[in-house]
């Protein structure tokens, strides 16, 4: 009985040791404290292991770095656009264009995302239309192939992709392929070593140092991107995968936007994509010019703009933010996932609040119950602030979109929840122009034939165990 008693008063004393000088020095969010919190004291031992792979926060640690010459000269053209924005000098090739000013300053201050203005955007809303493109632009490349996919699969269309890959560096194109190793765990072996054999770098980001122990196996590579020749660049929601083009029984029909970006946002596309395959690989890429071989393509305005673990500052929310307190009119907003840290939320509700109409589109079924929960639990604060909900019914929509006005947009891989916004490394494009800002509000409109709406009186019919479902979900959504 006395070892028991000096046990379980040992792992008390240890309990309350890692609250104090691990959660309390470590977390700056209360929220997330205090659900570490719970954890440890209904789990003392797993508890801890549990935070020691979910619950670190790496933020100050350098995990991405590039050659000195680059990134000054990054540096130099950030700085260039930052004095000519705060001098009023800058050359907005639209007029309307200077009205949001303040969010490319935003961007380019906190995220070195240089503003183009040279671009040329297709819109894809559909996985058969999105991989036919890409196919066909992965078949013209001639001098470089490089992919960046949170997951990869060896299904059909992982296959497909394999196949032109390996033809194509067997004709001497230099062909990089990055996954994610928590969303790709289930890629074959087999696969990966067909696609070496011909010559093709393959790598994953933060795979265990000891075989099934990853202790960062919180922070996941959520990225989406796809460069050819430095001219064409891929950025939105889609992964490779058969269920992406709607073969999947279980999710239907896969409803997911997606961009093909032409023009100067290409480079900025290229330098994440390089910046993140040197975090993973031993074979840095070094800076050379036919990395960087675009050129003009159109007058669309983009930023790309990249987030993560690693910054103090979660730099897209804070876009998102920004561009919700822009609204005169309308946010449209596309998610699977809705679990808004109070920050964003405060602000959506201000906005409904104040006559903005406010739209969010989720989807009719959960790939994760838990997260699926807490969103719903967030949609009522929505409907009791004025904003409209609707559930997305023809299959499962995995869209990241916001629509301001028609005015401005973006899109790209990060949700509207806690895990995009501090725990995944995250990419999205945010988008300046009016015709690009109408279609997606068009794909939005289309979507809404398809949905439900959810309104206060059928929120409130929910039954007594979904609401508990929702209420504990709710508890631990900034751990999700």
């Amino acid at each position: 009985m006395g070892f028991w008693s000096l046990f379980l008063g040992c792992i008390l004393v240890f309990n309350i040791a890692l609250a104090l000088t691990i959660i309390f020095l470590e977390r700056k969010d209360a929220t997330a404290t205090w659900a570490w919190l719970m954890v440890l004291m209904f789990i003392p031992i797993a508890g801890f292991i549990l935070y020691l792979i979910f619950g670190r926060r790496i933020s100050g640690e350098r995990i991405f770095t590039w050659d000195t010459k680059s990134k000054l000269g990054v540096k130099k053209a950030v700085q260039e656009q930052l004095r000519a924005m705060e001098e009023d000098e800058f050359p907005f090739k639209h007029r309307g264009l200077s009205a949001y000013k303040d969010l490319f300053y935003l961007h380019l201050r906190n995220d070195d995302a240089i503003f183009t203005q040279d671009n040329s955007v297709r819109i894809f809303t559909d996985g058969e239309e999105k991989f036919a493109a890409l196919l066909e632009d992965l078949d013209r490349a001639e001098d470089h192939i490089h992919l960046l996919y949170y997951i990869l699969r060896h299904d059909q269309l992982g296959r497909k992709i394999a196949d032109i890959l390996i033809r194509k560096a067997r004709q001497g194109v230099e062909v990089r392929v990055l996954f994610d190793d928590m969303g790709s765990r289930r890629i074959s072996r087999k696969y990966l070593n067909r696609m070496r054999k011909a010559g093709i770098e393959i790598e994953s980001f933060f795979p265990p140092k000891i075989p099934k122990v990853n202790l960062k196996i919180n922070y996941r590579n959520h990225r989406k991107l796809a460069i050819m020749d430095g001219k064409i660049g891929y950025i939105g929601g889609f992964n490779i995968g058969d269920e992406y083009l709607g073969h999947n029984k279980r999710f239907g029909y896969w409803r997911d936007t997606h961009l093909r970006i032409c023009g100067d946002a290409v480079a900025n596309m290229q330098t994440r994509f390089i910046l993140d395959w040197n975090q993973a690989s031993r074979n840095d890429i070094m800076y050379a010019d036919r990395y960087y071989d675009h050129e003009p393509c159109g007058d669309v305005g983009v930023q790309i703009v990249s987030s993560g673990p690693d910054s103090d500052w979660e730099q897209i929310k804070n876009g998102y933010i920004k561009m919700i307190m822009s609204a005169k009119e309308y946010v449209y907003i596309q998610t699977p996932y809705f679990i808004p840290d109070d920050s964003l939320q405060d602000i959506l509700r201000i906005a409904s609040l104040s006559g903005v109409d406010v739209k969010v589109m989720i989807p009719n079924k959960p790939d994760h119950p838990f997260v699926y929960w807490a969103t719903m639990s967030y949609v009522g604060d929505l409907l009791n602030a004025g904003a409209e909900v609707y559930i997305y019914q023809n299959g499962f929509l995995h869209a990241k979109t916001i629509i301001v006005d028609g005015k401005i947009a973006s899109v790209g891989t990060a949700n509207i929840d806690v895990r995009s916004f501090r725990l995944n490394f995250e990419v999205n494009a945010f988008l300046y122009d009016q015709g690009l800002s109408e279609r997606l509000l068009a794909a939005f409109k289309e979507d809404i034939a398809v949905s439900t709406q959810m309104t206060k009186k059928l929120y409130v019919k929910r039954s007594l165990g979904i609401r508990f479902k929702e209420s504990f979900s709710r508890l631990l959504s900034p751990i999700l």
